[in-house]
């Protein structure tokens, strides 16, 4: 059995579709699913359990001889989420009880990191693991410091010597887009929110650049597909061997005018853009940069080329965005 937490959500619910895909085993995933159409996210796969997170612990005590591996995407993800308390309880306090968990119960450990814990980039993106180098980094808010504060102690686990899970991995991954971010509302990517006004036709409204190093659209980001994220899950669970933490990216830094164009294409229509300023509260924390270095995982053993923004954003209109179900 495979354990993923949150289950039910964006990234979480496209694993759980690759894992069924493949036919690896059941499934089953820990969520809150509340009142909103979240639950539609897995209301096509075939899951074994569907585990509130309250009653995590007693589902592990009870099944643990069944659990090959936990896939931990649960997270409070919002990074203008400004509760830190409730943040520090669900990003970091829980994946410590669960990586404890799969050490004890020799159970592998696949975790989610973000490329929130890069900060400004003034470091660079570079998925050194080792504490000096994460030492180095300043996240922007308290989301990439939760995920940040694991990474380290994972960190110093490792370089102590200390005891850990059969396989670990955690994926620091950049702005992920495609199927089943719905619920996401206003954190959903920057695909998802141009379409309706890419189908009817109107502009598509991005932030107005407020550095004098970046024309208005020309912000960069790595955009990546997520079923690239969810091929290298399913790499990882066929490569025991492999453990560490790892950028999980395109590769390649692409700007908001190249993806909001890429909709428009996607629809057959020639691109509407218009700016507006970047609220005030989040210009001194805003990234004009990322781009994932990808060569720690390719030395790894990962081979399977990363989508391009252009296929991967037809594949998300064409595909799901633009049909009657875009559920995957």
């Amino acid at each position: 059995m495979y354990v993923i937490t949150g289950g039910a959500g964006f990234i979480g619910s496209n694993i759980v579709w690759g894992l069924e895909a493949r036919g690896l085993g059941s499934v089953a995933i820990v969520d809150r699913l509340r009142e909103a159409d979240k639950w539609r996210n897995v209301s096509g796969r075939e899951i074994a359990h569907v585990v509130d997170p309250d009653n995590l612990t007693a589902f592990l005590t009870s099944n643990g001889q069944d659990i090959t591996a936990i896939i931990h995407m649960g997270a409070i993800s919002a990074t203008t989420e400004r509760n830190v308390d409730l943040i520090i309880e669900n990003n970091f306090r829980l994946s410590v009880d669960l990586w404890d968990w799969c050490t004890a119960n020799a159970v592998r450990f696949i975790y989610a990191s973000s490329a929130a814990t890069y900060g400004d980039g003034t470091h660079g993106f570079e998925d050194d693991s080792t504490g000096s180098a994460l030492a180095l980094l300043k996240p922007l808010n308290p989301y990439g410091w939760s995920k940040h504060l694991f990474d380290r102690r994972v960190s110093r686990i490792v370089a102590d010597g200390g005891p850990t899970p059969p396989q670990w991995a955690g994926l620091k991954f950049f702005n992920v887009y495609g199927p089943n971010e719905y619920h996401k509302g206003r954190m959903q990517s920057v695909a998802a929110q141009v379409y309706p006004r890419a189908a009817a036709y109107e502009a598509a409204i991005l932030f107005r650049s407020h550095h004098p190093d970046y024309t208005d659209g020309g912000q960069l980001r790595d955009f990546v597909w997520v079923g690239d994220c969810v091929d290298i899950v399913n790499w990882l669970l066929d490569t025991p061997s492999v453990s560490g933490l790892f950028n999980c990216g395109s590769g390649k830094a692409r700007s908001f005018a190249d993806l909001a164009t890429a909709v428009y294409q996607a629809l057959g229509k020639e691109p509407k853009i218009e700016f507006v300023d970047a609220p005030e509260d989040v210009r001194d924390k805003y990234q004009y940069f990322t781009e994932a270095t990808m060569h720690r995982l390719r030395d790894a053993g990962y081979e399977k080329p990363m989508t391009e923004l252009e296929d991967g954003v037809r594949s998300y209109v064409v595909d799901f965005l633009h049909t009657d179900d875009p559920y995957r």
